[in-house]
């Protein structure tokens, strides 16, 4: 099995891209071309994309791939998470703690920005933020909410990262 770098889906040996988030696997020297699906294939494929939905099921967990961090962190969200960075003086704690990804020095305020769990769906919410949310490049108006799809990246300051849902 081999582990995507980006959502950590574990995929089948030998395959070019993710099957969960579509990220290429790098170093891949083969080129392949492309195939034709018969119907019976198209059938099958129906109902599995889920690249970009805003559906996010109570089961699910999120899974956040900080730029050039190592490992993922996945998330089981609560009603609201709060997302940020800890400071030693400071008593603000987040729920999801930056500081080990260079949060203060790349702009990551204590209290940054929000996700909250909806009915079906997650939002993301800029909570006043000195630099800023960006939701796909998109500066977040602080206060109003977003919705989240899976694979979207968000900037807080200068940290970006992807989310991911998996169920």
């Amino acid at each position: 099995m081999r582990t995507c770098p980006y959502c950590a889906e574990q995929n089948r040996e030998g395959v070019l891209f993710c099957e969960e988030c579509g990220q290429p696997f790098i170093g891949v020297q083969a080129i392949m071309a492309t195939s034709q699906l018969v119907n019976e294939d198209q059938v099958s494929l129906r109902g599995r994309v889920k690249w970009g939905t805003a559906r996010f099921d109570r089961r699910a967990a999120v899974v956040v791939h900080v730029r050039d961090a190592r490992e993922p962190l996945t998330l089981i969200p609560k009603d609201e998470i709060v997302l940020g960075r800890s400071d030693i003086h400071s008593p603000v704690v987040p729920d999801v703690d930056m500081a080990p990804y260079g949060a203060a020095e790349q702009g990551v305020s204590r209290r940054h920005a929000v996700i909250r769990r909806g009915e079906d769906t997650l939002t993301l919410i800029d909570l006043g933020s000195t630099n800023g949310t960006h939701l796909n490049g998109q500066r977040l108006i602080p206060h109003q909410p977003r919705v989240l799809r899976d694979g979207d990246e968000i900037r807080m300051g200068k940290l970006v990262f992807h989310i991911f849902f998996k169920e």
